[in-house]
């Protein structure tokens, strides 16, 4: 993610003179030395977050290192007068969540935008605008799945498959619905994927439950066996139809927003498909689903620092998520607590 972010920096910075890629921090300065070779111009190096930030050389950075170091990296910047574009998750656990978000509201309420990038993704926003319309009435039920393709790499460290993975998921449900959860559970199980891979993981499939009242539910499932490919899928049911958001077919680059009304209604209510973009280059397999949101959530990083307004999400949006992953993870279902067949 700090190359994809790095490239939409530079992109920014030749069609819209809105920012300057003004330095790279890595702790392997080779790779961040070929990486910057590519912008045709001498971009300064770092070796750590810490000699980035004495550097003085930026205004803002995009924070993309291994999750339990978010808190750390992102105090060392603001603290050295720099706004921060963090990716998800705050911190990945609700205690040093908390601890984290009370940190910023007390001494810098408006230094952190957390990078949710769904937020920004034109397929999703065309269908909240259609939810938001009410053109399918009242919504009592919605499924998100996030599905990738392989397992977590050799070594990647993982809090579990729920705060590192559907965080994503759920903060689109809440923005999608502007909802209050009330309660949660999780059903887990290793599969498949685990066993390729030295990463350590709870659980390779997951299902989170999610109540909102009595009368509301959400389904969440995120794994890492989709050998067919990456899928992001969206099916949100309302007592007047329901809106499918890219549903799963192999093509990479074309995802389709389609909406329906009750039985006998023979045409749709909506119906558009979105060109992705190819990149032509080797990227994770979700930048071929994500990538213009990705630019988009960093335009808007941007355009936020250059005016000094507050930024679109922030880390109370994170704790909030945070908040119903943890109350799923305290009830959790794998094989050895469900009830036996007799």
């Amino acid at each position: 993610m700090g190359a994809i972010h790095a490239l939409h920096a530079h992109e920014l910075s030749q069609e819209t003179a809105s920012c300057v890629v003004a330095a790279l921090a890595d702790a392997n300065t080779e790779r961040a030395r070929s990486f910057a070779a590519q912008f045709g111009r001498n971009i300064p190096v770092f070796a750590s977050i810490e000699e980035l930030a004495a550097a003085g050389v930026a205004d803002a950075t995009v924070v993309v290192t291994p999750t339990c170091d978010h808190s750390r990296h992102s105090r060392t910047l603001i603290e050295a007068g720099q706004r921060v574009l963090l990716e998800k998750p705050l911190t990945g656990a609700l205690d040093t969540d908390r601890e984290f978000a009370a940190w910023l509201d007390h001494h810098h309420p408006n230094a952190l935008m957390l990078a949710f990038q769904r937020r920004f993704d034109a397929p999703l926003r065309y269908a909240k605008d259609l939810l938001d319309t009410g053109v399918i009435g009242r919504v009592y039920k919605i499924y998100s799945a996030l599905e990738d393709s392989f397992p977590a790499p050799d070594g990647y460290k993982s809090g579990g498959i729920l705060p590192d993975m559907s965080i994503h998921n759920v903060d689109e449900i809440l923005w999608l619905t502007g909802g209050t959860p009330t309660a949660a559970l999780t059903i887990g199980s290793r599969l498949y994927s685990h066993r390729l891979t030295t990463s350590e993981e709870d659980f390779d499939d997951a299902l989170l439950y999610v109540w909102f009242g009595e009368d509301t539910v959400v389904q969440v499932q995120v794994a890492r066996n989709h050998v067919s490919g990456y899928r992001v899928e969206t099916i949100i049911f309302g007592e007047e139809g329901q809106i499918h958001i890219g549903h799963f077919d192999q093509k990479l680059f074309e995802i389709t927003v389609e909406a329906y009304g009750r039985r006998g209604r023979k045409e749709p209510l909506a119906h558009l498909t979105f060109p992705m973009r190819e990149y032509g280059r080797a990227l994770p397999e979700f930048v071929d689903r994500f990538g213009p949101a990705y630019k988009a959530e960093l335009a808007a990083f941007i355009e936020c620092c250059r005016s000094g307004a507050p930024f679109p999400t922030t880390h109370r949006d994170a704790l909030r998520a945070q908040q119903v992953i943890s109350a799923g993870m305290e009830r959790v279902i794998s094989f050895e607590q469900a009830a036996p067949v007799r």
